[in-house]
């Protein structure tokens, strides 16, 4: 780094020396530094106003999967992940799929195993034992076909049935 000193006459007779630091790049100009705005201590980045929406929603989802019982969270699990595979499916076979979709699923399926880790962490029960615990509940699924699925199914029924009926 190279240091450049300028020595301006004033008026006064007291002169005014500034240095002036360069460093080795491939621009020869002035370098202007930034000026940081100061902003509010709460307040939200400029950048990112959708961030608290987000959080918002997202507190919002840990509430209501907090007031399901493990049963149910269960079920939900099991549907959410039925869901995903059939996502895969979609992609698999190049059909139109939203994308943003695997990782909305993989994050709610995540929140729901935290929740019921939680619960069984207050219940005392340590890590070997959930993880028996959760390869016997895997083993206990019945396989069946995820929501989506159904609601096309019937879809496809009820066509049928006009059809017949005409």
């Amino acid at each position: 780094m190279m240091s450049l000193s300028i020595a301006s006459p004033s008026p006064s007779g007291v002169t005014f020396t500034s240095k002036i630091n360069l460093s080795k790049s491939s621009f020869h100009g002035i370098q202007i530094p930034k000026i940081i705005q100061a902003r509010a201590v709460n307040a939200p980045p400029p950048c990112c106003p959708s961030l608290v929406v987000k959080m918002a929603k997202r507190e919002e989802e840990l509430k209501e999967i907090r007031t399901k019982t493990t049963e149910e969270l269960q079920e939900e699990i099991v549907d959410l992940k039925g869901e995903l595979f059939m996502l895969r499916l979609q992609r698999s076979a190049r059909n139109e799929f939203k994308s943003s979709e695997f990782l909305r699923m993989r994050k709610r399926i995540a929140r729901m195993l935290t929740v019921k880790r939680e619960r069984e962490v207050e219940e005392g029960i340590n890590k070997r034992i959930s993880r028996k615990l959760d390869r016997k509940w895997k083993k206990s699924i019945v396989p069946r076909p995820p929501p989506s699925l159904k609601k096309l199914r019937e879809e496809e029924a009820a066509e049928e049935a006009k059809e017949s009926a005409s």
